[in-house]
């Protein structure tokens, strides 16, 4: 994919989620944790999606599959500026070399966070160095397996007696799950063209 057409498709506003998170409340409930994560989209001749795994001693979502981000703090003056600096926190990323395109829908946690995915593209080759307090490995997903509408699956599970059901994405090394997981259904429609 082009990187114009990535700029066609990712650019602009949220569009409306299609329920992506089953048993998660809508992101207006009041009292939800406000959150911003960078979701960047590396060009090249095989685009690809950045993301990190947590390192493995924190204390929420240890060594979980996620996006460069956090809550936003008072002195954010947007969900945008959030997730850039929580993205040069962690990994080092440069704020001056991410091109940020827009925004999905936001998306409220089974945790209580409301989180603003900010979409951006990078140019590639750029040298990150993660924060080993807080990322234990960067990892890419090609956009050839967003692109794949067979390729995210539903699953299941039985939790304090309660059914939840998510979507997992396939990696050969990585389970990517939850909010993570919808976040990429919801980037995989738009890339699709299914919601620009």
């Amino acid at each position: 994919m082009e990187a114009a057409t990535l700029r066609a498709r990712l650019s602009g506003g949220p569009t409306a989620m299609p329920g992506l998170m089953p048993g998660a409340i809508r992101a207006t409930q009041a009292g939800a944790v406000p959150a911003a994560v960078l979701v960047p989209v590396v060009q090249g001749p095989e685009p690809e999606v950045l993301l990190t795994r947590r390192a493995d001693h924190l204390s929420r979502h240890a060594g979980q599959v996620s996006f460069p981000g956090g809550r936003i703090d008072a002195g954010d003056a947007s969900p945008e500026a959030a997730a850039l600096r929580e993205a040069a926190e962690e990994i080092g990323l440069d704020p001056a070399r991410v091109e940020v395109l827009g925004r999905l829908p936001d998306l409220l946690t089974g945790t209580g966070y409301r989180i603003t995915p900010v979409l951006s593209l990078l140019p590639r080759g750029l040298a990150l160095h993660p924060a080993p307090g807080e990322v234990a490995a960067l990892l890419t997903l090609p956009l050839s397996v967003l692109l794949d509408p067979a390729a995210p699956q539903r699953r299941r599970v039985l939790l304090r007696g309660v059914t939840r059901e998510f979507w997992v994405w396939p990696h050969p090394e990585h389970e990517i799950w939850g909010a993570t997981a919808a976040i990429l259904v919801e980037l995989a429609e738009r890339l699709r063209g299914a919601a620009a």
